[in-house]
């Protein structure tokens, strides 16, 4: 005999549905962060590689 008319598997049970639950993380703000980082750098490297020089001066190669 038990002191307590409850079950204890069934207040264990009871608890277990009655603690909060944990908050699952996110993953899609860190994805989507890291890929408008990635994009961004492969649009700067393309613009360095296709954009002329700011200053272009004929080199004086010899002077007479």
């Amino acid at each position: 005999m038990t002191d307590s008319a409850l079950k204890p598997d069934e207040t264990a049970r009871i608890r277990a549905l009655l603690r909060p639950r944990r908050k699952k993380e996110r993953m899609w703000p860190v994805l989507s962060a890291a890929l408008l980082a990635a994009v961004s750098a492969l649009a700067f490297a393309t613009a360095m590689i296709l954009a002329p020089p700011v200053v272009s001066q004929h080199v004086v190669q010899s002077e007479p």
